[in-house]
């Protein structure tokens, strides 16, 4: 699965004043990463705002990045939750011929056992033939997927060919490493130590900063793979306080005031979400200003 090396990026889903989708700045946002070394887009992830689009308006998603995108970078559709039954539904009703792979966030809220999430996962992987990609985040889902339970579902299933891991835990990162089957990939949620991963033997990231930034971010990633360390910290430095930025108060809001300031797309999101406060969205056009990008 090399076409998932590397960056991956967290599409936002930018809107307008009125909250309807922003087809003109998505385009702007793909265009931009498809030219500038992203490896591949990610649809309808966390930083899609995903709890709040509709049914109807993933699907427009979909087929709008899939046509803008022409087949020119390998697309991964977001589809979880914590309702297995669901999940199952939607992969088997769904028209994928677009989609790559599939990332699937470990259930949130209900917070099952471990054994309860390798059956969640089971039944994921029966539903459909697509590759998956598992996303464990317990920052957002309260529930740990333990390195065990990770590997004995890439053992246990073919079509699982990878985990975006996302609990900001070093430790754990480096037991997947330790213990994973030698062609499953461990790609970092976690941008902060995305290029730790990749030097540890990582495949790469599934980025949110990497969408503002993808050919430096990229190229970063790269450098890390290739075990480049010192060529990387350089770049590693450079986007540290960006980076930490755009998540100090949340996430897509961070990013999406990042590509407001680029002219991309502007800072709109959906409620429960608020917009960047005023003072971090100054912060963020001066650090765009040192990097050179205003």
């Amino acid at each position: 699965m090399t076409q998932f090396v590397g960056t991956g990026v967290a599409l936002i889903t930018p809107f307008n004043a009125d909250l309807s989708i922003d087809f003109d700045a998505l385009e702007r946002l793909v265009e931009l990463n498809i030219e500038n070394g992203t490896e591949y887009l990610v649809i309808s992830g966390t930083t899609g705002e995903s709890v709040t689009v509709t049914s109807k308006e993933k699907k427009q998603l979909i087929k709008f990045i899939a046509k803008v995108n022409k087949g020119r970078l390998p697309l991964v559709l977001g589809v979880g939750g914590n309702n297995t039954a669901k999940v199952v539904e939607e992969l088997k009703t769904s028209d994928l011929s677009d989609i790559d792979a599939i990332l699937s966030v470990s259930p949130y809220y209900s917070k099952p056992t471990q054994e309860g999430l390798y059956q969640h996962f089971k039944a994921v992987a029966e539903a459909t033939v697509k590759p998956i990609i598992l996303y464990n985040v317990p920052g957002r889902t309260s529930k740990n997927m333990e390195p065990t339970t990770t590997i004995r579902l890439a053992n246990d299933f073919d079509n699982i060919i990878a985990v975006k891991e996302a609990g900001n835990n070093v430790h754990q990162y480096l037991e997947l490493l330790r213990t994973k089957p030698k062609d499953f990939l461990v790609l970092s949620g976690d941008d902060d130590l995305a290029l730790g991963v990749a030097l540890a033997g990582g495949s790469g990231v599934i980025s949110v900063i990497g969408q503002a930034l993808p050919k430096e971010f990229s190229e970063m990633i790269r450098l890390g793979i290739a075990g480049k360390a010192k060529e990387a910290y350089d770049v590693h430095f450079k986007l540290m306080p960006i980076t930490g930025m755009i998540f100090s108060e949340n996430n897509p809001a961070g990013i999406k005031a990042v590509l407001e300031a680029l002219d991309i797309s502007k800072s709109h999101v959906r409620l429960p979400l608020v917009e960047a406060s005023k003072e971090l969205k100054k912060a963020i056009i001066e650090e765009l200003s040192n990097l050179g990008k205003r």
